[in-house]
Protein backbone atom coordinates (compact mmCIF):
# COMPACT_ATOMS: atom_id res chain seq x y z
CA UNK A 1 0.00 0.00 0.00
CA UNK A 2 1.49 3.04 -0.69
CA UNK A 3 1.95 6.21 1.54
CA UNK A 4 -1.01 8.03 0.17
CA UNK A 5 -3.21 5.15 0.45
CA UNK A 6 -1.45 4.50 3.65
CA UNK A 7 -3.19 8.60 4.44
CA UNK A 8 -6.18 7.98 2.47
CA UNK A 9 -7.37 5.17 4.32
CA UNK A 10 -6.16 6.27 8.02
CA UNK A 11 -8.19 9.19 7.62
CA UNK A 12 -11.39 7.41 6.45
CA UNK A 13 -11.35 5.05 9.04
CA UNK A 14 -10.99 7.73 12.07
CA UNK A 15 -14.28 9.36 10.31
CA UNK A 16 -15.98 5.74 9.94
CA UNK A 17 -14.85 4.76 13.17
CA UNK A 18 -16.62 7.97 15.05
CA UNK A 19 -13.46 9.47 16.28
CA UNK A 20 -13.92 12.02 14.31
CA UNK A 21 -17.46 13.01 14.18
CA UNK A 22 -19.51 15.34 11.51
CA UNK A 23 -18.24 19.05 12.54
CA UNK A 24 -15.03 18.25 14.19
CA UNK A 25 -12.20 20.07 12.91
CA UNK A 26 -9.10 17.80 11.79
CA UNK A 27 -6.13 17.40 14.26
CA UNK A 28 -2.76 19.12 12.68
CA UNK A 29 -0.95 17.85 9.72
CA UNK A 30 1.59 17.12 12.17
CA UNK A 31 -0.31 15.23 14.59
CA UNK A 32 -2.02 13.19 11.26
CA UNK A 33 1.28 12.24 10.22
CA UNK A 34 2.27 10.66 13.29
CA UNK A 35 -0.67 9.04 13.93
CA UNK A 36 -0.92 8.08 10.32
CA UNK A 37 2.95 7.18 9.87
CA UNK A 38 3.11 9.22 6.96
CA UNK A 39 4.55 12.30 5.43
CA UNK A 40 2.82 15.76 5.26
CA UNK A 41 2.37 15.63 1.69
CA UNK A 42 0.68 12.11 1.80
CA UNK A 43 -1.85 13.81 4.12
CA UNK A 44 -2.51 16.98 2.05
CA UNK A 45 -3.14 15.20 -0.51
CA UNK A 46 -5.73 12.32 0.95
CA UNK A 47 -7.50 15.61 2.39
CA UNK A 48 -7.76 16.86 -1.02
CA UNK A 49 -9.39 13.61 -2.28
CA UNK A 50 -11.70 13.04 0.49
CA UNK A 51 -13.05 17.13 0.31
CA UNK A 52 -13.39 16.34 -2.96
CA UNK A 53 -15.82 13.55 -2.62
CA UNK A 54 -17.47 15.73 -0.02
CA UNK A 55 -16.30 14.10 3.06
CA UNK A 56 -14.07 16.73 4.40
CA UNK A 57 -14.53 20.56 4.08
CA UNK A 58 -11.34 22.73 3.49
CA UNK A 59 -11.90 26.29 5.45
CA UNK A 60 -9.39 29.01 4.32
CA UNK A 61 -7.41 30.32 7.17
CA UNK A 62 -8.79 28.24 9.42
CA UNK A 63 -8.35 24.07 8.61
CA UNK A 64 -10.10 21.19 7.56
CA UNK A 65 -13.58 19.72 8.88
CA UNK A 66 -15.35 16.71 8.64
CA UNK A 67 -18.51 17.24 6.51
CA UNK A 68 -22.34 17.15 7.56
CA UNK A 69 -21.92 13.42 6.08
CA UNK A 70 -25.16 13.79 4.82
CA UNK A 71 -25.91 10.79 2.60
CA UNK A 72 -27.50 12.73 -0.84
CA UNK A 73 -24.50 14.67 -0.40
CA UNK A 74 -22.13 12.29 -0.47
CA UNK A 75 -23.96 10.37 -3.30
CA UNK A 76 -23.88 13.34 -5.49
CA UNK A 77 -20.54 13.09 -5.30
CA UNK A 78 -20.48 10.11 -7.12
CA UNK A 79 -21.00 11.91 -10.50
CA UNK A 80 -17.35 12.46 -10.20
CA UNK A 81 -16.69 9.10 -11.68
CA UNK A 82 -19.59 7.94 -13.24
CA UNK A 83 -19.94 11.04 -15.81
CA UNK A 84 -16.59 9.44 -16.95
CA UNK A 85 -17.90 6.59 -17.59
CA UNK A 86 -17.81 5.24 -21.48
CA UNK A 87 -21.26 5.33 -23.09
CA UNK A 88 -21.36 1.48 -23.32
CA UNK A 89 -20.87 1.20 -19.82
CA UNK A 90 -24.73 2.97 -19.53
CA UNK A 91 -26.91 0.29 -20.08
CA UNK A 92 -25.71 -1.09 -16.46
CA UNK A 93 -26.58 2.42 -14.83
CA UNK A 94 -30.10 1.71 -16.84
CA UNK A 95 -30.20 -1.30 -15.33
CA UNK A 96 -30.23 0.18 -11.89
CA UNK A 97 -32.43 2.99 -12.43
CA UNK A 98 -35.52 0.67 -13.27
CA UNK A 99 -36.32 -0.53 -9.83
CA UNK A 100 -34.87 2.58 -8.33
CA UNK A 101 -37.66 4.77 -10.77
CA UNK A 102 -40.33 2.19 -9.73
CA UNK A 103 -40.14 2.33 -6.18
CA UNK A 104 -39.91 6.22 -6.63
CA UNK A 105 -42.89 6.35 -8.35
CA UNK A 106 -44.47 3.69 -6.34
CA UNK A 107 -44.03 5.97 -3.13
CA UNK A 108 -45.08 9.17 -5.02
CA UNK A 109 -47.91 7.63 -6.17
CA UNK A 110 -49.35 7.86 -2.65
CA UNK A 111 -48.05 11.59 -1.68
CA UNK A 112 -48.46 13.41 -4.39
CA UNK A 113 -51.64 15.86 -4.02
CA UNK A 114 -53.71 17.79 -6.29
CA UNK A 115 -51.44 20.48 -7.24
CA UNK A 116 -48.02 17.90 -7.64
CA UNK A 117 -50.14 15.81 -9.94
CA UNK A 118 -51.46 18.18 -12.11
CA UNK A 119 -47.73 19.85 -12.65
CA UNK A 120 -46.85 16.61 -13.67
CA UNK A 121 -49.08 16.00 -15.96
CA UNK A 122 -48.28 19.38 -17.81
CA UNK A 123 -44.78 18.79 -17.80
CA UNK A 124 -45.87 15.60 -19.84
CA UNK A 125 -47.72 17.03 -22.43
CA UNK A 126 -44.53 19.99 -22.53
CA UNK A 127 -42.26 17.06 -23.32
CA UNK A 128 -44.83 15.86 -25.77
CA UNK A 129 -44.74 19.16 -27.71
CA UNK A 130 -41.18 20.21 -27.73
CA UNK A 131 -39.54 20.59 -31.02
CA UNK A 132 -36.24 21.00 -29.48
CA UNK A 133 -34.49 17.58 -27.93
CA UNK A 134 -32.12 19.91 -25.93
CA UNK A 135 -35.32 21.28 -24.22
CA UNK A 136 -37.02 18.14 -24.23
CA UNK A 137 -34.33 16.28 -22.55
CA UNK A 138 -34.57 19.21 -19.89
CA UNK A 139 -38.15 18.56 -19.12
CA UNK A 140 -38.07 14.89 -19.34
CA UNK A 141 -35.03 15.37 -16.56
CA UNK A 142 -37.29 17.44 -14.53
CA UNK A 143 -40.36 15.28 -14.38
CA UNK A 144 -38.50 12.39 -12.93
CA UNK A 145 -37.06 14.14 -10.93
CA UNK A 146 -40.03 15.29 -9.30
CA UNK A 147 -41.47 12.05 -8.54
CA UNK A 148 -38.04 11.36 -7.27
CA UNK A 149 -37.93 14.14 -4.78
CA UNK A 150 -41.82 12.84 -3.98
CA UNK A 151 -40.79 9.98 -2.45
CA UNK A 152 -39.11 11.95 0.04
CA UNK A 153 -35.28 9.82 0.67
CA UNK A 154 -32.82 12.14 -0.57
CA UNK A 155 -30.67 9.55 -0.75
CA UNK A 156 -32.66 8.35 -3.50
CA UNK A 157 -33.14 11.24 -5.33
CA UNK A 158 -29.25 12.06 -5.48
CA UNK A 159 -28.64 8.53 -6.12
CA UNK A 160 -31.57 9.00 -9.18
CA UNK A 161 -29.89 12.39 -10.59
CA UNK A 162 -26.22 10.85 -10.68
CA UNK A 163 -27.72 7.90 -12.36
CA UNK A 164 -29.67 9.93 -15.04
CA UNK A 165 -26.66 12.35 -15.57
CA UNK A 166 -24.71 10.35 -17.97
CA UNK A 167 -27.58 8.06 -19.19
CA UNK A 168 -28.75 11.84 -20.44
CA UNK A 169 -25.78 12.05 -22.78
CA UNK A 170 -26.80 9.05 -24.68
CA UNK A 171 -28.14 10.43 -27.91
CA UNK A 172 -30.08 8.43 -30.50
CA UNK A 173 -28.94 9.87 -33.93
CA UNK A 174 -31.27 7.71 -36.33
CA UNK A 175 -34.19 9.38 -37.61
CA UNK A 176 -36.33 7.35 -37.61
CA UNK A 177 -35.33 5.62 -34.57
CA UNK A 178 -35.61 8.91 -32.74
CA UNK A 179 -39.41 9.32 -33.70
CA UNK A 180 -39.87 6.23 -32.49
CA UNK A 181 -38.73 6.09 -29.74
CA UNK A 182 -40.32 9.19 -28.89
CA UNK A 183 -43.69 8.15 -29.58
CA UNK A 184 -43.20 4.98 -26.93
CA UNK A 185 -41.53 7.71 -24.53
CA UNK A 186 -44.44 9.60 -24.45
CA UNK A 187 -46.39 7.08 -23.57
CA UNK A 188 -44.49 6.04 -21.17
CA UNK A 189 -44.84 9.09 -18.96
CA UNK A 190 -48.45 9.83 -19.73
CA UNK A 191 -48.88 6.14 -18.22
CA UNK A 192 -47.08 6.96 -15.01
CA UNK A 193 -49.20 9.67 -14.92
CA UNK A 194 -52.01 7.92 -14.96
CA UNK A 195 -50.80 5.76 -12.18
CA UNK A 196 -49.87 8.56 -9.80
CA UNK A 197 -53.45 10.52 -10.68
CA UNK A 198 -55.30 7.08 -9.64
CA UNK A 199 -53.54 6.99 -7.06
CA UNK A 200 -52.62 3.75 -7.89
CA UNK A 201 -48.72 2.52 -6.63
CA UNK A 202 -48.87 -1.15 -8.40
CA UNK A 203 -49.69 1.09 -11.63
CA UNK A 204 -47.09 3.99 -11.17
CA UNK A 205 -44.31 1.61 -10.44
CA UNK A 206 -45.06 -1.06 -13.13
CA UNK A 207 -45.49 2.04 -16.01
CA UNK A 208 -42.15 3.54 -14.56
CA UNK A 209 -40.39 0.07 -14.66
CA UNK A 210 -41.54 -0.40 -18.13
CA UNK A 211 -40.51 3.33 -19.00
CA UNK A 212 -36.82 2.50 -18.21
CA UNK A 213 -37.03 -1.03 -19.76
CA UNK A 214 -37.90 0.23 -23.00
CA UNK A 215 -35.10 2.72 -22.56
CA UNK A 216 -33.06 -0.55 -22.10
CA UNK A 217 -34.04 -2.05 -25.09
CA UNK A 218 -33.21 0.96 -27.34
CA UNK A 219 -29.89 1.40 -25.63
CA UNK A 220 -29.39 -2.76 -26.88
CA UNK A 221 -30.49 -2.10 -29.93
CA UNK A 222 -28.20 0.65 -31.26
CA UNK A 223 -25.12 -0.57 -29.68
CA UNK A 224 -25.93 -3.95 -31.38
CA UNK A 225 -25.42 -1.81 -34.47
Amino acid sequence: MSALETALHGLRALVADGELRPGDKLPSEGELCEQLGVSRGSVREAIRMLAALGVLETRHGSGSYVSTLRPADLIRGLSLTVDVLPLDAILELVEIRRPLEAHAASIAAARADDDMLAELAELVERIADSPDHDEESRLDHEFHMRIAELAGNAALTSLLEVLRSRTRQYRIFDDADAAQLKVLSDAGHRAIARGLVARDPAAASAAAAGHVAQTEYWLRKQMAE
